[in-house]
């Protein structure tokens, strides 16, 4: 593949060409540095939102759409080839402001103002997303106002849901440009100086490139990888990034199976799978914001080996294996068996992951609990995730009880599950399976939480399953 020396994509309705810049730059520090500065830093780790901008990107229903994103955390090589609407370009004149910004304005739904491109974008993305119905509260759970000027900027997209449903689309050249394709992916390689940048759009080109050099640096959503560019001022020599691999994308629903691509961002699977997997439907949305959830994948978040990820228990849960893809063929892995240790897993050199399956079908029971200091956005300091079926007599047949935040990787409480086997479910079982958890899990102690809290919240999850799952009876 020939090797570009500039990085060329369509911003705010006309090309724009990025030469010599190090691939390790993020899209934000390029926009600000070329004079675009409505963008705004706030914390470099997609936190804040004030740095949102929008993707032209395809939906999961084949339809054109915006997508906010947090440009602080994608790179500018990555925009090879995409649209991208900045704050600056929201606006359909100088001398016009788009109903959005009418609105925020109106409602004096800005204070300080340096959250305030972020909202914009935020609430632009969601305004084309439907015509009937209020705009989603949750499409801007990821913009932070530090002035806690949020209830003018809710009462703003209240009254945006009656603005978009009666406004003339007439001259209305954001929603024109939905009615046309997204741009197409195709495969770029890109240098500058000593430093370089793949993008390869099918498995085999990405397989090829690790085997040539297994040292590449890989980025999908660039939530992790790209926080340690932003903070911890690393600079990797050679990067791919997955984000365009058609392989690694997609929802596969089979009888005996639900195969998830790795690099399927988690907010299309909030949309494909909504329904399907209960406790998905419990994670997802507890899984950050949606800023970070349109660009972080399940493959990403596995692969970090975090003991404090927030799906890694689910899969455990639901006796999930990671597919794994390499030189040779792939070979599948029980995800009992991916973590190694802390941040290690199962994946040699030149490997990554192709899917997760999920085998069918699906347990009867199925709770996901998160236990953090905020109730949205915030990391877990202890999660749970159970999966349970019992027969017609109500007595336990299998169970899977796993936990993330108690040990150096996410881990399931074997014994607990032991104790539930073969009992009718209830407070006396579970009360069994309390003892067993404690008794077998050694937690951690951090800045988090100390063991003994973490102890403690093994317990109480337990005691919540019970809980939940008897008053959901009780309702039916």
């Amino acid at each position: 593949m020939a090797i570009s020396e500039a990085i060329r994509f369509r911003l705010n309705g006309r090309e724009v060409e990025a030469r010599g810049v190090d691939p390790n730059t993020t899209l934000l520090h390029w926009l600000r540095a070329s004079g675009l500065t409505g963008s705004k830093e706030g914390c470099a780790e997609g936190e804040c939102g004030a740095c949102a901008v929008a993707l032209v990107e395809t939906g999961p229903d084949g339809r054109t759409r915006y997508e906010a994103i947090n440009s602080c955390l994608f790179l500018v090589a990555q925009a090879q080839g995409r649209e991208i609407v900045s704050v600056e370009g929201v606006a359909p004149s100088e001398r016009a402001l788009h109903p959005v910004q009418e609105a925020m304005a109106r409602g004096g739904g800005s204070q300080c103002g340096y959250c305030t491109p972020g909202f914009v974008v935020s609430l632009f993305a969601e305004y084309y997303r439907g015509e009937e119905g209020p705009l989603d509260e949750e499409s801007f759970a990821g913009n932070l106002c530090r002035c806690t000027g949020y209830r003018p900027i809710r009462d703003a997209a209240h009254e945006l849901a009656t603005i978009r449903r009666t406004r003339s689309e007439a001259d209305d050249a954001h929603r024109e440009r939905l009615a046309a394709p997204a741009p197409e992916s195709k495969s770029f390689a890109y240098a500058a100086s000593t430093r370089r940048f793949h993008r390869p759009t099918t498995l085999a080109e990405a397989t090829a490139l690790l085997a040539h050099e297994p040292e590449l640096t890989i980025v999908a959503g660039g939530t992790d990888v790209v926080v340690d560019i932003n903070q911890r001022h690393v600079r990797h020599a050679a990067i791919v990034s997955l984000d365009r691999v058609a392989e690694l994308r997609g929802v596969r629903i089979g009888e005996s199976a639900i195969e998830i691509g790795a690099g399927e961002p988690l907010a299309r699977l909030e949309e494909r799978l909504h329904g399907t997997i209960a406790m998905f439907d419990q994670l997802l949305p507890l899984f950050s914001s949606r800023l970070i959830r349109t660009r972080a994948t399940l493959g990403g978040n596995l692969v970090t080996a975090s003991p404090i990820g927030d799906s890694p228990p689910v899969l455990l849960a639901l006796g999930a294996e990671v597919v794994i893809a390499g030189p040779n063929d792939d070979r599948a892995v029980a995800i009992d068996e991916f973590f190694a240790g802390y941040r290690k897993t199962a994946l040699a050199k030149g490997e990554l992951v192709r899917a997760v399956r999920i085998p069918r079908p699906l347990p009867g029971i199925q709770r996901f609990y998160k236990v953090s200091k905020r109730r949205m956005d915030d990391i877990s300091t202890v999660a749970g995730a159970f999966a349970i079926d019992v027969d017609a007599r109500g007595v336990v047949t299998s169970a899977r009880l796993a936990f993330g935040g108690v040990a150096a990787t996410p881990i399931r409480a074997r014994r607990a599950e032991a104790a539930l086997i073969g009992k009718p479910f209830g407070h006396a079982a579970i009360g069994s399976a309390v003892v067993a958890a404690r008794g077998e899990l050694a937690p951690i102690d951090d800045h988090r939480g100390s063991a003994k809290y973490r102890r403690a919240m093994i317990g109480a999850l337990l005691e919540k399953l019970v809980a939940d799952e008897s008053e959901t009876v009780a309702t039916r």
